[in-house]
């Protein structure tokens, strides 16, 4: 007998496949991710235990990066990076306007250079002389 026409489809907690598909680091930030409309399924704002079942597109907004999967297959259970990888597909065009939004972000901060130590008497006599109310 034929289980995959018979029965249903299997399928996954939200938050436990976005959990397992290493998006999130624990269960209870995928939660707040799909509560606070961070995910989407089918175009629509889903909640954390709305089911996932094979074939589905989200789109995950995790910071300022946003990913639009297909589901390729559910599981529970969390596995190394590898294995994450393989429950889903991303898209192409999605996964280039990512790329370069973070190369953008990349080459904004690639002027500015963190001071290495605490400022010497000199810098906090220059610091005081422009007007810099925390430097007293």
């Amino acid at each position: 007998m034929n289980e995959s026409s018979s029965g249903p489809k299997p399928s996954v907690r939200l938050d436990q496949w976005l959990w397992a598909a290493r998006f999130f680091r624990t269960r209870a930030l995928a939660r707040q991710a799909v509560e606070t409309g961070k995910v989407e399924a089918a175009g629509q704002r889903a909640k954390p235990a709305r089911p996932v079942r094979v074939g589905e597109t989200l789109r995950i907004t995790r910071g300022e990066e946003a990913f639009e999967i297909l589901v390729k297959e559910v599981s529970a259970v969390r596995g190394p990076a590898a294995v994450a990888q393989t429950l889903y597909i991303e898209d192409e065009a999605a996964r280039d306007r990512r790329e370069a939004a973070r190369a953008a972000r990349v080459a904004e901060r690639a002027g500015y250079r963190a001071p290495e130590g605490k400022p010497d008497k000199r810098a906090r006599r220059l610091i005081r002389a422009l007007g810099d109310i925390d430097a007293t």
